[in-house]
């Protein structure tokens, strides 16, 4: 019978039998199946009867209160926008200095240092491993004299700044610390974060230098340290980041991360720190990815998943311990060569989706990222965008405004449990460490990149540019390029380093920062004290290496 005029379904059962399936047998759908990144089927359509038993108090709540779906803060936006950072680190540190100098007069919030490859395997710029790579990924520092130039002018009691660095982090943290006391600032005022992730270096990254308990040492006596002496520094960024650009779904990346971050929790704990004594400058670093509404999602559910871990598992009293504070860059492994500008594109949304889901701070890739690093002018467009966002589409002017839909609700609560399922079988196998000794992170990783490549060759993944609607590209003008000039100043300066200063005193802090490593002490003041002398960063990371070994790569196969 048919209903009268104005009526519809009274459920979703009879709307699909008396709406939808006529269409579906007349017209069919473009696709079989409509899946997200990480493999959750979509419904045609979400209604109320999906959130049967929802509880708002326990799965929601308040923004600022447990557990923090909504937001580590009451105001969010309304109250501070988040940091604009752009990552960056060039050819030599007077270039680095220079960019960082334009991105702070163009209005970013935050500096953001990316640094070259021998700088984060702990060589020197004039080692043989260093041939060919100095200022490739990144600003080369070597010592004192790198740091200083690095940061001339800019004040560092009034910015804050990340560093992206992990083997060798506890060593660039100590450059930052002496640099600062050299203008007046001391390191209870300084504001920054260091990645210092080193077990997510073991599953996607590799640049790790030491074996895993050695190096989390290091990490746990950064911890130990800054609580201490540079309370408002965040002293490790979990990073979610990598593992996702090596491959991992949205729901690997919550779990990978957080059985990492379990990890380093434990380990301090076992060192004999108070959680809450650190636990509040812990911080994260995810992506975001392509898919809009699936990156949201992952944004809300790790906020309450590391809610639930640490008041639940750890016992953390302070609501500060509990909240999930994350940085988010815009995903490096979306951006094509082919048809560089569609790349805006993609991290625009890319954008809009960490600001959705409530990030704390956010850099958003340049659109000729996959052909070099980045120009001043891309660098502009990128940062712009983040600005554009902030003050003109008004998505900063409510918290969480995706709460409440069906649709939104969903995926939070399914890349949850599927997180909370990789977590239990992790720790079942005895923690992240062991895990890792079985290569089954690096494993999961590498099945879903596979699945990802081929639907891309199968085009069931549609990559605009690459894998359908080719069409020639023109090249890119000026791309960024490195100076000989750059490279023979940094060698020069290193050079002038060793040959200038006290080296009785720079070797007397080395052999002193060696019997540390042999026994229990904490090694940060013993590293302050050699970059203090000009030691550097090659020559303390070789004293590690002579106590700690280095580590051989992990691989499942």
């Amino acid at each position: 019978m048919s209903k009268s005029r104005g009526h519809g379904s009274d459920n979703k059962t009879e709307w699909s039998e008396s709406t939808l399936d006529p269409v579906l047998k007349r017209f069919g759908e473009r696709k079989e199946s409509f899946e997200t990144a990480s493999g959750i089927v979509e419904d045609i359509l979400y209604t109320p009867e999906e959130r049967d038993g929802f509880d708002y108090e326990d799965s929601l709540g308040y923004p600022g209160e447990y557990p923090y779906t909504r937001g580590v803060q009451p105001t969010m936006y309304r109250g501070r926008l988040w940091t604009m950072r752009q990552y960056a680190g060039l050819a030599s540190p007077e270039e680095s200095n220079r960019r960082y100098r334009y991105l702070l007069e163009q209005g970013q919030t935050g500096l953001s240092v990316a640094f070259d490859l021998p700088t984060q395997t702990g060589y020197d710029s004039d080692h043989p491993m260093a041939q060919g790579e100095i200022g490739r990924t990144g600003v080369p520092i070597s010592s004192l004299a790198d740091m200083e130039a690095l940061f001339e002018g800019i004040p560092l009691d009034r910015v804050s700044t990340s560093m992206t660095i992990n083997a060798t982090a506890s060593i660039l943290l100590a450059l930052y610390i002496a640099v600062a006391k050299k203008q007046g600032v001391g390191a209870e005022r300084l504001n920054g974060t260091i990645q210092n992730d080193i077990l997510k270096e073991y599953i996607a990254r590799g640049t790790y230098i030491y074996p895993p308990t050695p190096s989390m040492r290091l990490v746990t006596d950064t911890f130990a340290y800054c609580s201490d002496h540079v309370p408002r520094w965040n002293t490790i960024s979990i990073s979610g980041y990598h593992m996702a650009e090596a491959g991992a779904t949205a729901a690997q990346e919550l779990a990978f991360t957080f059985s990492n971050a379990i990890a380093y929790v434990r380990a301090a704990v076992d060192a004999g720190l108070d959680v809450d004594s650190f636990a509040p400058r812990l911080s994260f670093f995810f992506v975001a990815q392509s898919h809009l509404f699936e990156e949201v999602a992952k944004f809300r559910a790790a906020r309450r998943m590391w809610a639930k871990i640490m008041r639940e598992r750890f016992g953390a009293e302070s609501p500060r311990s509990w909240t999930c504070r994350f940085h988010t860059q815009t995903a490096g492994v979306t951006l094509t060569a082919q048809q560089p500008d569609n790349n805006v594109i993609r991290t625009t949304v890319q954008a809009l989706a960490a600001i959705l889901g409530g990030t704390q701070s956010l850099h958003v890739n340049s659109k000729d990222e996959a052909l070099a690093l980045p120009t001043e002018e891309s660098v502009q467009l990128s940062l712009r965008t983040q600005q554009v966002l902030a003050y003109e589409m008004g998505v900063a002017d409510t918290v969480d405004p995706l709460a409440g839909s069906y649709y939104v609700e969903s995926l939070t609560d399914q890349l949850e449990r599927r997180a909370f399922e990789y977590i239990e079988r992790i720790g079942e196998m005895g923690g992240a460490l062991s895990a890792l000794d079985r290569g089954y992170q690096i494993q999961e990783i590498h099945e879903s990149a596979f699945r990802h490549q081929r639907q891309v060759e199968s085009e069931e993944r549609v990559v605009v540019g690459v894998n359908r609607f080719q069409s020639p590209t023109p090249p890119i003008e000026r791309l960024q390029a490195i100076e000989r000039a750059e490279t023979e100043r940094q060698l020069a300066r290193l050079a002038s380093v060793k040959r200038d200063r006290d080296d009785s005193a720079a070797r007397a802090t080395l052999a002193r920062l060696e019997d540390v490593a042999r026994g229990s002490e904490n090694t940060m003041p013993a590293i302050l004290e050699a970059v203090e002398a000009y030691a550097t960063l090659g020559e303390i990371s070789d004293v590690f290496r002579g106590v700690f070994g280095e580590q051989r790569e992990f691989s499942p196969f």
